[in-house]
């Protein structure tokens, strides 16, 4: 089983030899090509340098928007007492109306 498993590798390993000097032959060849690549390399590269410096100016500005500091839950605005609101309740002057009203 191990000579079958290394002859596949091996194999295998032939493949992309072929193919990678198969690329290469090709790569030489077609200027525009190496040149359109080098292009979408380097604006990657400008890319990823920007969201890099704008997240370190701003990443605590967003992170805040998101994850606010305070009292009760994550987002600060969860109450801390039961879920039943007496002092909502009885802070309204006027009576609560009916649906027949």
């Amino acid at each position: 089983m191990a000579v079958w498993g290394s002859e596949l590798l091996s194999e295998l390993w032939a493949q992309l030899a072929t193919l990678g000097s198969e690329f290469g032959e090709e790569w030489e060849r077609n200027d525009l090509r190496a040149a359109i690549f080098r292009l979408l390399l380097a604006w990657l590269f400008l890319s990823i340098t920007a969201i890099h410096l704008a997240w370190r100016s701003y990443g605590n500005t967003v992170t805040a928007f998101y994850y606010r500091q305070g009292p009760g839950g994550q987002n600060g605005s969860t109450p801390e007492y039961s879920s039943h609101f007496p002092i909502w309740e009885s802070s309204s002057t006027e009576s609560l109306k009916s649906h027949q009203e």
